[in-house]
């Protein structure tokens, strides 16, 4: 096979990922808790050719910049060095949500590359080893091979998952907060909140015994135990962003707005809890009984452009493979 299409989810961690053991080797320095999510999808499209004088990508249908291509080359490169191959590849991208704006479409971006160019590379590896062949381009991609609650450890070279949604159905409701991409690029700021920011060690020490409150919660299925943890989780790695030198910081007033409608929502009786990535949307979790609810508050906030309603996503999959294949 030369060419393969697959299809992955984005993740939204709840016990958050920030910062790296070591930048060459990309080994997150935490450990981290994700909920993969069924309406943010990436489908991706290798295909080597031995026509071609470089390797091409096209991002929802426009060329890529070169900046863009870097890591994309450098994953194909170690497919080829794996595979044996010479040829370039042609790669062809689209995500059904907004890209590089703070909704993980790196990490479903690199789970479906890695996925479909070792499948078009004739590779029949292991979802564990193309999860480590993802973690080496975006650490987050690592996790979105797989459905469902799923673990990267600390230091951790591929994804562990952890329970299917069906453990624990949760619906979550992403409010887009800003049109466009981010102004930090999430590398950039791990890099500057590691070398600058007084709070990263005091992040590092105290992000394990919140994976694990949140780790607990899911297993138990105790949202009153979950919800808290993650609001913690996400503003504590917000709050060693702040302190860089420059500050980091991804809110906008709208991402306010959202925080303070959760919390109203929890005041007159429903389970809503929110969680922020590097950047300015806000993730909302609840029960699926109140999911309606939930997404129509949101949009009722002055600044909101949209909401997106989501429930657990599946495993990352080939998308031509034979039936009961994946």
């Amino acid at each position: 096979m030369s060419r393969a299409t697959a299809r992955a989810h984005a993740n939204i961690a709840l016990a958050k990922y920030w910062g790296k053991l070591d930048e060459g080797q990309n080994l997150p320095a935490v450990p981290s808790l994700s909920l993969t999510l069924d309406a943010l999808v990436t489908t991706t499209t290798v295909e080597f050719d031995g026509g071609l004088a470089a390797d091409e990508l096209s991002l929802d249908g426009r060329a890529a910049k070169e900046k863009e291509k870097k890591r994309v080359v450098a994953l194909l490169d170690q497919v080829r060095a794996e595979a044996r191959l010479t040829a370039r590849a042609r790669v062809t991208s689209t995500n059904s949500f907004p890209t590089a704006a703070g909704l993980a479409s790196s990490a479903s971006g690199f789970a479906a590359l890695a996925l479909a160019a070792t499948r078009a590379a004739g590779l029949d590896w292991s979802r564990d080893a193309v999860s480590a062949l993802s973690r080496a381009a975006s650490v987050s991609a690592a996790r979105s091979l797989y459905g469902g609650f799923v673990v990267l450890p600390a230091g951790g070279k591929s994804a562990e998952p952890l329970a299917p949604g069906s453990h624990f159905p949760l619906a979550m409701i992403v409010a887009l907060t800003r049109a466009g991409e981010k102004s930090v690029g999430s590398t950039e700021g791990m890099i500057r909140t590691a070398k600058t920011s007084p709070y990263y060690a005091g992040w590092v020490e105290h992000a394990p015994r919140l994976f694990e409150r949140i780790k607990r919660a899911v297993l138990g299925r105790d949202l009153g135990v979950l919800g808290p943890a993650m609001e913690s989780s996400a503003l504590a790695m917000h709050a060693s962003m702040f302190a860089a030198d420059p500050p980091i910081v991804y809110f906008s007033p709208t991402t306010l707005a959202v925080m303070e409608r959760v919390r109203e929502l929890r005041g007159s009786g429903i389970p809503a809890y929110f969680t922020m990535d590097a950047g300015p949307h806000v993730k909302v979790v609840t029960l699926p009984e109140h999911a309606e609810e939930v997404a129509i508050r949101l949009a009722e906030c002055n600044g909101v452009l949209e909401v997106i309603r989501c429930r657990a996503g599946g495993d990352a999959s080939v998308a031509d493979a034979p039936a009961g294949e994946s």
